[in-house]
């Protein structure tokens, strides 16, 4: 997993970068939870949604926030850290042209930045958001989501309440032939600490029914 600096908005962006297998990969961009709360892009559950995209063989980046580790700039409530993540996208993209479709996968805050970034980049086709923090920032613009993907929650979050989370999936509108799945990993905490066996299993087994569909969209589509 090279290590890779590019260009950001505030300056140097760091991250990790595992190359696709095949002629033209699709590419996959993992999100990072909060920088003010240790959040980084060697968390594991973002290290393990890495090693998955990797394995199904994407084109995987993962990266730090600006203001976290060698990441030049401070945190920006939300807005710069959204920037951070559309530069991430676009140099992936630059080193993958011919990419079909892309994914998105975040943790925690990460989850919020990546659902944010969907509605902006139509080539985004599926994504997968872990421990999504329905009871600390807002949902609604997701409306309506332009991709089908999975929001995988654990029952014992006591962080982000499962609760608060599924009931944001339920509102949630789509467009035609798109789906959001709410999955909640049993005993599992804001972290997956003791579950992340099972976390990886839930999004590799979501991430397989997808890619077996011809069209990236998935089964869903009309």
């Amino acid at each position: 997993m090279p290590e890779v600096i590019f260009a950001g908005p505030e300056g140097r962006i760091e991250g990790r970068y595992q190359k696709g297998k095949g002629e033209h990969p699709p590419v996959a961009l993992i999100l990072h939870p909060h920088p003010l709360f240790g959040g980084t892009m060697n968390n594991r559950v973002c290290y393990e949604l890495y090693n998955l995209f990797a394995r199904k063989g994407f084109s995987a980046l993962r990266f730090n926030f600006r203001g976290v580790g060698r990441s030049q700039g401070e945190y920006d409530q939300g807005q710069g850290e959204l920037a951070d993540a559309a530069t991430a996208l676009d140099y992936l993209q630059q080193l993958n042209p011919n990419a079909p479709f892309a994914w998105v996968a975040g943790f925690s805050f990460g989850a919020w930045i990546g659902m944010q970034l969907l509605m902006r980049r139509p080539e985004i086709a599926g994504f997968i958001s872990v421990s999504a923090p329905a009871n600390l920032y807002d949902f609604s613009f997701l409306a309506p989501c332009p991709s089908s993907g999975v929001v995988i929650h654990g029952e014992l979050d006591k962080v982000c309440p499962p609760e608060e989370t599924r009931v944001m999936v339920e509102r949630t509108r789509t467009q035609k032939g798109r789906k959001i799945e709410f999955e909640v990993v049993p005993g599992a905490d804001h972290f997956f600490e003791s579950k992340m066996d099972e976390l990886i299993a839930a999004s590799e087994a979501y991430l397989d029914r997808r890619l077996a569909h011809d069209e990236p969209e998935g089964p869903y589509h009309e």
